[in-house]
C-alpha cells in the first residue's frame, strides 16, 4: 500500500487478520473482506482525507492472497476440504466436491458459518436455486456444506441395487 508522497503511510505490506481487517495508522482498524483492491484505497483515501492529508492518493495491491478453503460433506461425489479460486456460490462448491450423488436432497443443503465467533446455519433449496427461484448464496472461506441424505431414497436404492432382477418382477 502507497500513499504518494507520504512513506510514513506506505508500507510493503499489510496482513489482513482472521476477522478479514487491517491495522492503519491514524485511522485504525478497516474492513478488508470483500472489497476489491481499489476499493480498500478508496476507503483509507477518504479516512485519510477526513482528518489528516488533503486530496490523499492511495494505491493499494495484492501481493499474495491467502487460501480460502470450505468443506463440502454429507451427499456429495468427493466429500472433503476446497480451495475457492475467488468469489464461489453454493452451486459451484457443490460442483467442486463432483456434485451431488443419487441419495441427496438438494431440498435441504445447510451451510454453517462463524459470525462473531457465534456458529450459525442457513438451510437452502438447491432445486429452487437451479430453477432461479432463489438466488445462489455466495459462500465463505471457513463455510461448511451439507448436503442432506434422503433416507427413503437412498434405502430405497440401496434395495434396488441389492435385489435380485428376477426377484423385482413376476412372470404373468
Amino acid at each position: 500500500m502507497s500513499v504518494f508522497r507520504v512513506p510514513e503511510l506506505s508500507f510493503d505490506s499489510l496482513n489482513v487478520d482472521a476477522a478479514g481487517n487491517i491495522e492503519m495508522p491514524l485511522i485504525g482498524t478497516l474492513a478488508a473482506e470483500g472489497r476489491s483492491a481499489p476499493e480498500l484505497a478508496e476507503v483509507i483515501q477518504t479516512g485519510l482525507a477526513a482528518r489528516y492529508l488533503q486530496n490523499p492518493r492511495v494505491t493499494v495491491s495484492v501481493i499474495q492472497s491467502a487460501s480460502q478453503k470450505i468443506t463440502v460433506d454429507g451427499a456429495v461425489g468427493n466429500p472433503g476440504v476446497y480451495v475457492m479460486q475467488g468469489r464461489t456460490t453454493l452451486l459451484q462448491a457443490i460442483a467442486m466436491a463432483e456434485g451431488a450423488n443419487r441419495s441427496a436432497n438438494l431440498g435441504r443443503v445447510a451451510v454453517f458459518r462463524t459470525v462473531d465467533n457465534q456458529r450459525m446455519a442457513a438451510l437452502f433449496d438447491v432445486t429452487a436455486i437451479r430453477r432461479g427461484e432463489v438466488e445462489d448464496p455466495i459462500v465463505l472461506g471457513q463455510d461448511v456444506v451439507i448436503v442432506d441424505t434422503s433416507r427413503l431414497s437412498a434405502a430405497f436404492q440401496d434395495f434396488l441395487m441389492a435385489a435380485p432382477a428376477f426377484a423385482l418382477f413376476r412372470a404373468f
